[in-house]
């Protein structure tokens, strides 16, 4: 049976900040060298070239290290960054660390739980593919199990962060005689995370195995619990799912919904509700009490140009690309919800939640004594 878990938000005070990380450690809340996961918001462009991420990345490894967790384990953690916090959204990062059996929090009732897995090599011409999606659904089979998780029900959250094409994979895939599915760099992210999702949704039999020619173009197959991102600092898929499981104990439990479009507030309410928070019929943020500790969504454009029924121009826009325009729309319509923009909202959701949407998952703490997420100054 796997370890309990505790989960702690941080902000970033800067880029290269993980200052808060480092007071969590010192003050006895976690141990360094429990650390099996982090998940957070940087705030550079989002894009192929966000180099925020990598330097995020080094600072919560660097200070792992210096507060004694072994070198060699630390570069095994998954760290994974989503980069660009449009808007209101706030740079923060989302810990994961197991807890002694003797000092977690005993409870029958079902519980949070983690499990880490990396895929076999991604090879550039199997990105936007069904070899893609098979080594992605293999990995997230052995993170379940990692995680003591049988049923695929219990999965709430499979965050994924997987090679994109670069102009040097692209090359490297010609010179072999190869071709990849696009030579639009900032495509292949849209890609990536697209069949990604394909394979987790494989995985937890939410679909079956789709063809080539639905990557993409079939809208009709999602996974509810998927958020994947992309990037240029790995070639493999490295793999985190959460879920619930009994007999692990701790303070926290976890739930997913998903949004219908970028303003459905409800979908993030029921997510909080599938936590096991109590809530009113018509929840306000100041229900949650600080029992929120963080909610991980995704989100996209619908490619109807339309929200509500409205017509927008975030796909028309060759000003500001709509990457920005909805992450930075629906990052306000979350803080709103949540009252704490410290929000983890990414974008690029294709096969991820309905098309137009997005999936929603939500950490509630429903331990005793004072809860440990975020309380909004008043006054």
């Amino acid at each position: 049976m796997p370890d309990a878990i505790e989960v702690r938000k941080v902000p970033l005070h800067t880029v290269s900040d993980a200052s808060e990380l480092g007071t969590l450690i010192d003050d006895g809340v976690l141990d360094a060298s429990r650390v099996v996961a982090i998940i957070g918001k940087t705030e550079g462009n989002g894009g192929v070239n966000d180099y925020t991420r990598i330097i995020a990345d080094r600072a919560f490894r660097e200070i792992l290290v210096e507060k004694g967790a072994p070198a060699e384990r630390v570069r095994e953690i998954p760290i994974v960054w989503s980069g660009g916090t449009d808007g209101v959204i706030s740079p923060h990062a989302t810990i994961f660390a197991t807890v002694p059996a003797d000092r977690a929090e005993q409870s029958d009732e079902p519980r949070l739980t983690v499990g880490f897995a990396m895929s076999e090599r991604l090879l550039p011409e199997e990105i936007g593919y069904t070899p893609m999606v098979e080594k992605v659904a293999a990995a997230v089979r052995v993170a379940m199990e990692r995680a003591g998780i049988t049923d695929p029900e219990d999965v709430h959250y499979v965050q994924t962060k997987t090679p994109l094409l670069t102009i040097h994979t692209i090359r490297d895939a010609k010179s072999r005689g190869k071709t990849v599915w696009t030579e639009h760099t900032h495509e292949s992210m849209d890609l990536s995370n697209g069949c990604t999702a394909l394979g987790v949704a494989v995985a937890l039999g939410e679909i079956e195995m789709p063809a080539d020619e639905d990557v993409m173009h079939n809208r009709e197959l999602y996974s509810s619990v998927a958020s994947c991102s992309s990037g240029v600092e790995l070639d493999q898929a490295q793999v985190v799912v959460v879920g619930n499981a009994r007999g692990v104990g701790g303070r926290y439990r976890i739930g997913h919904s998903v949004m219908r479009d970028a303003l459905d507030q409800d979908g993030i309410w029921a997510a909080i509700r599938d936590a096991g928070l109590d809530l009113p019929d018509r929840p306000h943020r100041s229900d949650v009490g600080g029992r929120l500790v963080n909610v991980f969504l995704k989100c996209e454009a619908s490619l109807d140009g339309r929200v509500a029924g409205r017509r927008n121009a975030m796909l028309d826009d060759s000003d500001v690309h709509w990457h920005r325009q909805i992450k930075s729309c629906v990052g306000g319509v979350t803080a709103s919800v949540t009252g704490d923009p410290a929000v983890f909202v990414s974008v690029s959701a294709a096969h991820q939640g309905p098309e137009g949407g997005g999936p929603v998952a939500a950490i509630v703490d429903l331990g005793a004594g004072e809860p440990t997420g975020y309380r909004p100054p008043t006054g």
